[in-house]
């Protein structure tokens, strides 16, 4: 008490003397408002102030002319007690900004704000969402009231007109803030007790204030430390849940993406942010995910400049790993939180779900040799799952459409400096000291996954030649190391299919072998080239209407499954087997089926809205009915019984309900008629067909990281390659040999004759050198292909090595001769010859 008395002395004596006591008539030498005293600046006067209060000097009483000199006190005592802030709200803020506006010395809010924002336990603390009171509180609350003394009237007084004048009211919220369904305020039991909208308040308030933002960024560089050092080795979050609280202040600054934050304060905070433990990024991402998409995509950006910053500053190689540097390795587990909240936050179908297969893929008889030589069969189990997925009970795959696009979370130039084969390894040791990103796919664009799929693919090939040699070795008996097929152009599939028939139920392991194609009666080594025509062949046969295995729609240009086919379940399986293989081998393949055929071999059975584009007059049919303002039943006349037509033409009727004939659809039901009748021709009516396409797809890609790496429209990508065909990209990308260069005067007129080439020309150029008219993933750029020198003029055709994209082109003397040299290659060549 007599310190806090000393103090308040100190304090008058200080206003005296700079102030006055407001008397003109003052007599007092130590008081401004005397004639003859004279001005101190602040520093002389504290110091004045201190002298007179060891002397128990003179102290006038303040004149009631002196205006606001009792408000002055007030806000002297204001501050004061400022410094024993622990916590802060809304009012709290705008009280102090009022103060120190009033002042025009914003150092008492910077000192709290260092003060609270650097401690994780005021932090935690800030900033809480005020519960409504019960009317016995409220009835307390008033009898408090009434009960007020002088001083502390005075005291509301200013707090309130601090309020009035400075608050921005319940009308201000911010434009970022969600609404409707996406409301903060509307979560859920996991819901966390800070007040969002009154943080991004307070955030748009003071961060205008360039002094304030310094108190912020200096904060958050000393807060981060000691809040990673408890979530590493205390355990905090699981005594008190709170703590996540901090995070979600911190993540609501504008600001965090600005240079000032990059270089040491964003970092630091990531690295924190990384530590959390899994239930707390779940509730993390399950918060932002009732963000609104602006919100979403200002997390997404802040994350994203970290990452780009760190990579463009630094030069990383194959000795320098980007997987090292512990920022952008932070930065993107962070990332992977807004991931997931953009998954959630958009439309999701969690309830579509194909059914597993009954029966299992048969294991491979290499099992007992693998345990005979002490090992143990890698990825047994499939493909891993990522943790905060299943914390989340989401996967990708039930994204119909998320907040923001996934393309937005792709860094490119992350992309340009990632080794491949280091990230897979450490993709696949799975230890905790090397991060890879292939754990974070949505990182990596198709090109960059394609790539770590392609190493998979080729080690499991190694591992099965591998284990054939010891099998050999064991068993005494010659095994061959690939997947051998030969075949006869002129019955491919009936010798494709029953080879792998003859696989699928032996030995299904001999699947994952390195495919090795042969046609008989042809002296074309299979170095890839000779593959990718086998596909192409296959594809033809199988697509082709007449046998009947696929319907094509003329509309969309696309296949779908027969339900009358009159082929087995076997031969759809099969069918499978080849597209699996086409992925397994990195062969692309002409096919043309909607992206729910891709949806489904992912684990989602189609809906309503997938038949938008395998078919959109029926989609558009629905659409109308759903949205019809009159009497559906009255206007319309349908049931729940459909009718389709088969294969030659012979209506088919289905009720969708028991009895469907006799069910009227009206304005009730039509949403249960809409649903069934997707449910129908999209997944009943294909069941047993798709199911046997599934697990022969299945048999081949069942231990690949396939599904966890890649989203349906990037299989689809992968499958079929690219349909945009720049073939400028290619001359870019072109190599030479053999005598050749890009300032070769035959070369110069190749890419002339090549570009006046009409598109389905193109087409039959890129079929007849690289095997394949499609561009690989990633584009025509990602190519590779070789034009060599195959010796002086000469009346002999172009040749092509397709296995390794190389056209062998003679030096033609005139550019019309080269012209139709070409065109007679590319039109009329098929087959394979050693040369």
């Amino acid at each position: 008490m007599k310190r806090a008395a000393a103090k308040h002395l100190i304090e008058r004596y200080y206003h005296q003397l700079t102030e006055g006591c407001g008397n003109d008539s003052c007599s007092n030498a130590w008081c401004s408002s005397s004639r003859g005293s004279h001005r101190l600046d602040n520093n002389a006067a504290a110091v004045k102030a201190l002298e007179l209060y060891k002397i128990n000097a003179k102290l006038c009483d303040p004149h009631p002319s002196k205006k606001g000199t009792t408000m002055n006190h007030l806000t002297h005592s204001c501050i004061n007690t400022f410094r024993n802030v622990n916590y802060l709200t809304e009012e709290k803020v705008y009280e102090i900004l009022h103060i120190c506006g009033e002042k025009e010395d914003y150092s008492p809010l910077i000192r709290v704000i260092g003060r609270v924002f650097s401690s994780a336990e005021a932090l935690v603390q800030s900033f809480r969402r005020s519960k409504p009171p019960t009317k016995e509180e409220l009835k307390s609350l008033q009898s408090k009231d009434e009960d007020k003394d002088e001083d502390e009237e005075e005291a509301a007084a200013c707090s309130a007109a601090a309020m009035e004048e400075d608050s921005p009211g319940s009308s201000s919220r911010l434009d970022g803030a969600a609404s409707g369904d996406n409301d903060v305020g509307k979560l859920g039991p996991d819901e966390v007790s800070v007040d969002i909208d009154a943080v991004r308040r307070v955030y748009q308030r003071l961060l205008s204030n360039d002094k304030i933002e310094a108190a912020f960024l200096n904060a958050l560089v000393y807060l981060s430390p000691n809040v990673e050092c408890d979530l590493t080795y205390h355990n905090v979050y699981s005594r008190d849940p709170n703590y996540l609280n901090l995070f979600v202040v911190v993540m609501e600054n504008s600001n965090l993406h600005s240079p000032d934050y990059l270089e040491i304060a964003l970092p630091q905070f990531c690295r924190a942010m990384s530590k959390l433990p899994l239930p707390a990024l779940a509730k993390l991402a399950r918060l932002w995910s009732h963000y609104s998409a602006e919100q979403i995509h200002r997390i997404m950006e802040t994350f994203q400049q970290l990452i780009t910053y760190k990579v463009v500053s630094n030069e990383f190689n194959s000795r320098n790993l980007v997987n090292d540097d512990d920022a952008v390795v932070a930065a993107t587990k962070c990332l992977k939180i807004v991931y997931y909240a953009n998954v959630m936050g958009g439309e999701v179908d969690t309830e579509h779900n194909e059914e597993e297969d009954e029966e299992p893929i048969p294991e491979s008889s290499e099992l007992t040799l693998q345990e005979l030589l002490g090992e143990e069969r890698r990825n047994k189990k499939g493909p891993r799952v990522d943790p905060l997925e299943t914390e989340l009970t989401i996967r990708t795959s039930d994204s119909r459409r998320p907040l923001i696009p996934f393309e937005e979370f792709v860094n490119e130039p992350l992309n340009e400096v990632l080794e491949m084969d280091k990230d897979y390894t450490f993709f696949k040791v799975e230890t905790e000291n090397k991060f890879s990103f292939m754990t974070c796919p949505f990182i990596l664009n198709a090109v960059t996954k394609n790539l770590g799929l392609y190493y998979d693919n080729r080690i499991r090939m190694y591992s099965e030649r591998r284990i054939t040699v010891l099998y050999s070795l064991v068993q005494g008996q010659q095994l061959n190391p690939y997947l051998r097929l030969k075949v006869r152009r002129d019955h491919i599939i009936d010798d494709a299919l029953v080879r792998l028939e003859m696989i699928a139920m032996e030995n299904p392991a001999d699947l994952k072998k390195q495919l090795y194609v042969e046609f008989e009666g042809e002296q074309g080594v299979d170095e890839g080239g000779v593959s990718k025509e086998f596909f192409q062949l296959v594809v033809e046969e199988i697509f082709n209407p007449d046998i009947g295995m696929f319907a094509y729609d003329e509309r969309t240009k696309m296949f779908w499954f027969n339900p009358s086919s009159f082929e087995n379940e076997g031969q759809f399986t099969l069918i499978g087997i080849v597209l699996g293989l086409a992925i397994y081998n990195n062969c692309i393949l002409d096919v043309h089926f909607p992206m729910v055929v891709y949806r489904k071999l992912m684990g989602k059975k189609g809906t309503f809205r997938d038949l938008a584009d395998s078919n959109p007059v029926l989609f558009q049919s629905l659409k109308e009915l759903l949205e019809y303002e009159g009497s559906v039943e009255e206007d319309m006349m349908i049931t729940f019984q459909i009718s389709q037509t088969d294969l030659f033409g012979n209506p088919l009727m289905y009720d969708l309900r028991e009895n469907g004939d006799q069910i009227p659809v009206t304005n009730e039901n039509r949403k249960e008629f809409v649903a069934q009748y997707a449910e129908y021709m999209l997944n009943k009516s294909v069941e047993k067909q798709f199911k046997a396409f599934r697990r022969g797809f299945h048999m081949v890609t069942n231990e690949s990281p396939l599904k966890y790496l890649f989203r349906p429209e990037e299989i689809e990508l992968l499958i079929c390659g690219s349909r945009n065909l720049d073939f400028q990209a290619l001359e870019e990308t072109t190599e030479y040999d053999g005598g050749y260069s890009r300032d070769s005067r035959i070369i110069k007129e190749f890419w002339e004759t090549l570009h006046s080439f009409a598109e389905e020309q193109k087409r039959l150029f890129l079929q007849f050198t690289t095997g394949t008219d499609r561009a690989p993933v990633g584009g025509l750029g990602k190519l590779k292909m070789i034009i060599a020198k195959n010796g002086p003029d000469t009346d002999r055709l172009p040749t092509s090595h397709t296995c390794f994209n190389v056209l062998l082109l003679p030096e033609y003397d005139t550019k019309e001769k080269l012209r139709e040299r070409l065109l007679k290659a590319i039109l009329y060549a098929k087959g394979f010859g050693m040369l």
